[in-house]
């Protein structure tokens, strides 16, 4: 058992970097992506030691794992609702201070914030949620929604810069 983990760890501490750049350019938040590779890693440590030893290239096995689990992170991603609660996501990402100063009044912006997303039109705040939420592109919320890409990238930049101009209006 040491050896098969052994063999895992030394292959994880070889290719980690370049397993975290592959994460990075397929999901939307550093944090799934790091998530990510803490996933491969776990199921590569529970596999049998006899289906381990019948792996020839464990690096492309390393990328095939990893490859699976963007695919499961994005079918779970699409099946969650759009809806109100589904807006605590967006809160908390839009909400969150850039100084340590500000984290003192952090509840207060997150309340604030989710009274301006919920004054948003529903589309806008729909688009603002699948793409930061859902983590969808401009295509799939455009299909989504039976709308342009053009429409979407307005409704973000519209919804967006309401709620940077309104929380500038409270600082």
């Amino acid at each position: 058992m040491r050896e098969k983990h052994g063999k895992w760890s030394a292959l994880f501490a070889e290719k980690g970097a370049t397993l975290s750049n592959y994460f990075l350019r397929r999901v939307a938040h550093r944090w799934d992506a790091q998530d990510l590779v803490q996933e491969v890693y776990l199921r590569l440590l529970r596999m049998e030691s006899s289906d381990a030893e019948n792996i020839r290239n464990p690096e492309a096995y390393l990328f095939t794992v990893a490859a699976n689990l963007v695919k499961e992170h994005a079918v779970m991603r699409q099946q969650q609702p759009v809806g109100s609660d589904g807006l605590e996501e967006l809160f908390e990402q839009l909400s969150t201070p850039c100084s340590a100063e500000a984290n003192v009044d952090r509840e207060l912006r997150r309340q604030r914030l989710g009274a301006m997303i919920q004054r948003l039109s529903p589309k806008c705040r729909a688009v603002l949620v699948m793409h930061y939420r859902d983590d969808m592109s401009y295509r799939d919320i455009a299909e989504r929604l039976s709308i342009s890409t053009n429409m979407v990238k307005k409704y973000i930049v519209k919804g967006l810069a309401t709620c940077r101009q309104r929380m500038a209006d409270y600082e």
